[in-house]
């Protein structure tokens, strides 16, 4: 028997135009709130995008004529936030492995977008990258890139959700070649794009304290508290950051950042591996929240952050992949794995950050971090968005299931069955419903070719 019933046998984008305002799934495990129980026997019920009920079958009450999914041998928890991403670099999966961060960005990934990034490429790139976050259970996702129209494009027509941060950078960027109007270019895009898409957040992503005057932070800075939005910028990432910023204002980037007037519970710091004692209390003191991309950094060799101090001190910590150039995978369950188990071995302590804390980073503190964009998000409880994921627990990896701590520890994207954002079925039985795989990934081999023929043979 097929888990949905309604929809089987039609092609993808006709199973999305024709989704109902309703669905009720039944016969489930549910995961409310990632630090409770899991409730067997459970139902939950999505209407108008919103998750109107939802507990033990004992207690349903059936609409007419809903639209049903029997949730048998499945776990519905929340869908998944990647806190940090780059989409389009999904072209540059692959293309430089196995390098330090400096000669990875200066010569490779620099040239490489310099030669092939454009509006086109942004669109089928992060169509491909939603493409492979819905398929591992991110149902929301923090991008920052140039072309972002292009990326808000491809996540309308994939339809997930997206908090869509657009660079700023003191060098000739794609789509803004003259940097003196990099703020004016990101304040038009701000101004198209707020309120135009419920699912849409514009933002502002000033790239790095070391590409970034500190004329152009501030405005940059300007610009998100003037407009209301988040302000993304990677932070600290590396042992020799602060030798790179070219008038420093404090001994850290931290202390650099804060001496602009940069950290306030609008900023999000990304990355954020070499932070001392005093950096971390600055941002606690701020309020600013703080995204780790844990196997992007252990990929360029750029060290494991602090993640359990920072959950201590009370600071939002949220959860990423960074781009599929430096991970090279889009798949928050791994990101979860390597999380809890990295603090483990940067502390020696077994306990220092627990299956369900790393859980969080993608669900209830992942919402806290994006600030407004993650209003309701990360918990499955009346009223909250209906953003959710079913997973597959009849697989033998998965059994048996005693606590939602084996998902952190055993389960991968693969064992995503059902995706439901704002409460429309974008995938199920692993198909994407709302676009056509096939054409994406035929799009993105063609951009690839120039790239495989230019490759120097191993």
């Amino acid at each position: 028997m097929p888990l949905f019933l309604t929809f089987t046998g039609l092609r993808a984008h006709e199973g999305f135009l024709a989704m109902p305002d309703s669905l009720l799934i039944t016969d489930c495990c549910l995961l409310q709130e990632v630090q409770g129980p899991v409730l067997e026997e459970a139902y939950l019920l999505c209407e108008q995008g919103i998750i109107s009920s939802a507990g033990p079958m004992s207690a349903l009450k059936r609409p007419a004529g809903v639209q049903t999914i029997n949730g048998h041998g499945r776990l519905v928890l929340p869908g998944l936030i990647n806190g940090h991403g780059h989409s389009a670099m999904t072209l540059f999966r692959g293309l430089a492995d196995d390098l330090e961060l400096g000669t990875w960005l200066s010569d490779h990934i620099f040239p490489a977008e310099a030669s092939h990034v454009s509006p086109e490429m942004v669109y089928w790139c992060s169509k491909l990258a939603a493409a492979e976050m819905l398929l591992s259970g991110t149902t929301t996702v923090a991008d920052a890139y140039f072309y972002e129209d292009e990326a808000i494009r491809a996540y309308i027509d994939s339809g997930i959700r997206a908090v869509a941060a657009h660079g700023i950078i003191d060098f000739p960027a794609p789509g803004v070649p003259d940097p003196t109007r990099n703020i004016e270019a990101v304040a038009a895009f701000i101004d198209r794009h707020a309120g135009a898409n419920p699912l849409i957040t514009p933002a502002v992503f000033a790239h790095a304290p070391y590409t970034c005057s500190n004329t152009t932070l501030q405005a940059a800075k300007n610009l998100a508290r003037t407009r209301g939005v988040s302000f993304f910028i990677h932070a600290a990432e590396t042992r020799t950051e602060q030798k790179l910023i070219a008038k420093p204002l404090g001994s850290s980037p931290i202390r650099h950042l804060a001496a602009l007037d940069l950290l306030d519970q609008q900023t999000i710091l990304v990355h954020c591996v070499w932070l001392d004692d005093d950096d971390l209390e600055i941002i606690a003191r701020s309020g600013a929240r703080v995204v780790v991309c844990p196997q992007s950094n252990q990929k360029l060799a750029s060290g494991r952050p602090r993640a359990s101090e920072m959950i201590d001190r009370g600071i939002p910590v949220g959860l990423g992949t960074d781009g599929a150039a430096s991970n090279n995978s889009l798949d928050l369950f791994q990101e979860m794995d390597l999380l809890a188990k990295g603090e483990k071995v940067r502390t020696l302590s077994a306990t220092a950050l627990s299956a369900r804390q790393a859980l969080a980073c993608t669900t209830t503190q992942g919402a806290l971090v994006l600030g407004p964009a993650g209003a309701g998000l990360g918990r499955l409880h009346p009223g909250c968005p209906a953003d959710l994921i079913l997973i597959n627990l009849e697989q033998p990896h998965l059994q048996p299931f005693y606590s939602q701590d084996t998902l952190v520890y055993s389960a991968s994207g693969a064992d995503v069955d059902s995706v439901i954002i704002n409460g429309r079925l974008i995938v199920h039985e692993r198909q994407i419903l709302s676009f056509d795989l096939d054409e994406c990934l035929q799009q993105v081999r063609a951009l690839a070719v120039p790239l495989t023929r230019s490759r120097p043979r191993p």
